[in-house]
């Protein structure tokens, strides 16, 4: 834990990793979570899991992903749901939205986008399950929905 900035309680420790790149975790330049960025990124920072003893499932909803198609580079809209359960850390939302963001210029199939960030997720994360589902919108007539899981 830092030490106390806001009088009240302590800041948690903050853990950075840039997916992709070598050197994996990096230390901040930044004091708070959530604080410096404002523009898409492959970092996902992490914090402590506040309670480990306590098997709980964390759900995040993020209504408006979107990349584009490989073959047309048209865009493609989803809605994605991330569900874990956290071992010793747990995903800065922040730094979440801003990793959902990088995809946005990039081209990928959907099972691919989909399960790299499976794959990012649990790099970072190392959680004791997580499951992320990607309900696209419908090209063709047809609405693909990914479901990815990871266990340990």
């Amino acid at each position: 834990m830092k030490t106390e900035t806001n009088g009240n309680k302590p800041e948690p420790e903050l853990t950075t990793t840039l997916i992709g790149q070598a050197g994996g975790e990096i230390k901040p330049n930044y004091n708070k979570l959530g604080e410096g960025r404002t523009y898409p990124s492959k970092q996902l920072d992490s914090f402590a899991n506040p309670a480990p003893d306590i098997d709980y499932t964390i759900m995040l909803e993020i209504p408006e992903f979107t990349c584009l198609c490989p073959i047309s580079q048209q865009p493609d809209f989803a809605r994605f749901t991330i569900e874990y359960k956290p071992e010793a850390s747990c995903v800065e939302t922040k730094s979440l939205k801003l990793y959902m963001w990088s995809f946005r210029n990039e081209g990928a199939f959907h099972e691919a986008v989909t399960n790299q960030i499976l794959r990012d997720l649990v790099a970072v994360l190392d959680p004791k399950w997580l499951k992320i589902t990607g309900v696209f919108n419908a090209r063709g007539g047809i609405t693909p929905t990914i479901v990815a899981q990871h266990t340990k």
